[in-house]
């Protein structure tokens, strides 16, 4: 299997091409191009000229991307398949994030129909006989770049609102999953997508992602990723539009009033260990009131007992190999750093090739790597605490802010939670990693700027643009 680069609804051959690992295998599995300068300034040029010279209407985009959402479901299986082989997802993860993805562009089709300004009041000034409204108009090229640990719905999240929008796209897939991009690519073009709407560009992101931020065509970046590559994209991107969703080293509560503990332990197993833990909102510390510490501990030790490591293929398996063998040596080398500063592993901690056990962390401290970075690995660490605003300060002691999970069955103290957390989003009585692709998703601080979810992407891939009549 290989793929060039998407460019005017034809794919291109590159004359050098990048491997893409069978990630469990650790075989070939397909082979993609390798974006040039001149291929990456080819793609703005055929987005930019597609944005001027022709215009999709509301109803059009609905057509093309629910045609889509049709296709896609017809190919669910292949689509589940190569997420398998290039993602190392295990059977029912790749299945969720094909439904996942189908969903959001079945929410972006219907939010390119609900497209529209405000009536704005000129009662204050000298606005006799005068109306103002706001219109909504596309921002123009968008660059997409997207990440390995989702890259069918995270890439759905960036075209899918791009398009209905009304933009063109330059998409660059991370190097490490860019097979299902390709495929989306064909998709919409089946669907009725014409050419020149969406562009995508093979390659790594130091050198195909830096010739994007160089063109200064582009007016908007939208990006998941690391902070450090956040940070970058700001700093060469000027005063165009950015949208960055950033990470997190998520934190969880649970107070001595939780209402179901075994629960609140399932849940935080289970989003702590989903997709090899490899995910911005996975649960990764998780701070319990001193009373119901040892319960918790045992209760969340149990549940990751029953939890089934190996090969992604098997549909028996709950956790698959991590992106590469070379994060899973880096996860384990964190755990190995905290375990000499005193910290004990109560479940996991061994690593064969790319797969390490589901891990849980106990006699840690605030300041330990596991704890107070983002570790993106099957790993979390149970902290005690003896008072709920302790719990708050040590939680939001972080430059990170996407999301928190709070369990407990007080309103007054969940709301107050709400007004002090300082994350973009908090979840009461269940995980952080809580989310369901309609809602406004995005964080503070160095998660991000901007929100995703397909109507409040739009909101940010649109320009509000003021029109006022004078009828005097």
């Amino acid at each position: 299997m290989q793929y060039g680069h998407f460019i005017g609804g034809r794919w291109i051959d590159s004359p050098e091409t990048i491997p893409v690992y069978h990630k469990f295998t650790g075989e070939e599995y397909a082979r993609v191009g390798r974006g040039t300068k001149e291929i990456v300034s080819e793609a703005v040029t055929c987005a930019l000229e597609t944005f001027h010279s022709r215009r999709l209407s509301e109803q059009e985009r609905y057509a093309i991307l629910m045609k889509a959402v049709d296709i896609f479901k017809k190919r669910r299986d292949e689509l589940a398949e190569i997420l398998i082989c290039e993602a190392g997802k295990v059977v029912k993860d790749a299945y969720a994030e094909i439904d996942r993805g189908i969903q959001t562009f079945l929410a972006s089709a219907e939010e390119a129909k609900r497209i529209g300004g405000e009536v704005v009041p000129l009662a204050l000034g000298p606005g006799d006989n005068r109306m103002a409204f706001t219109v909504r108009v596309p921002v123009g090229v968008v660059a997409a770049i997207t990440p390995f640990n989702f890259p069918f719905n995270l890439t759905a999240h960036k075209v899918g609102p791009a398009l209905a929008a009304g933009n063109t796209v330059v998409l660059k897939p991370a190097q490490a999953t860019p097979i299902i991009a390709c495929v989306m690519a064909d998709i919409l073009a089946e669907a009725g997508l014409p050419p020149g709407f969406l562009n995508v560009v093979n390659g790594s992101g130091r050198e195909t992602g830096e010739f994007l931020l160089e063109d200064e065509r582009i007016n908007m970046y939208t990006f998941t990723g690391s902070p450090e590559v956040g940070r970058r994209i700001k700093s060469k991107t000027g005063i165009r539009k950015v949208a960055l969703e950033l990470g997190n080293n998520s934190p969880n509560i649970v107070h001595k009033d939780a209402p179901d503990l075994e629960r609140a332990a399932e849940l935080c197993v289970a989003r702590g260990f989903a997709n090899a833990g490899q995910a911005c909102i996975s649960v990764q510390r998780v701070y319990v009131h001193r009373e119901i510490f040892d319960a918790f501990v045992e209760k969340a030790v149990a549940c990751a007992r029953k939890l089934k490591c190996g090969d992604p293929r098997d549909p028996q398996t709950d956790v698959g190999p991590m992106i590469s063998e070379a994060e899973a040596m880096r996860a384990e080398a964190w755990i190995e750093e905290a375990v000499r500063a005193g910290a004990k592993a109560v479940v996991g901690g061994k690593r064969t090739g790319a797969i390490l056990e589901p891990t849980i962390l106990v006699d840690v401290n605030d300041q330990m790597k596991v704890v107070c970075q983002e570790i993106f690995a099957p790993v979390f660490s149970i902290l005690p605490y003896d008072d709920i605003e302790e719990a708050f300060r040590r939680a939001n002691a972080s430059n990170l802010g996407l999301q928190v999970g709070l369990f407990t069955s007080n309103l007054h103290l969940a709301m107050r939670a709400a007004k002090t957390l300082e994350f973009g989003g908090v979840i009461i009585n269940d995980a952080s990693a809580y989310r369901v692709d309609v809602m406004p998703y995005g964080g503070i601080k160095d998660s991000g700027i901007g929100k995703e979810g397909p109507h409040y992407s739009i909101l940010e891939m649109t320009d509000e643009r003021l029109v006022v009549l004078n009828l005097n």
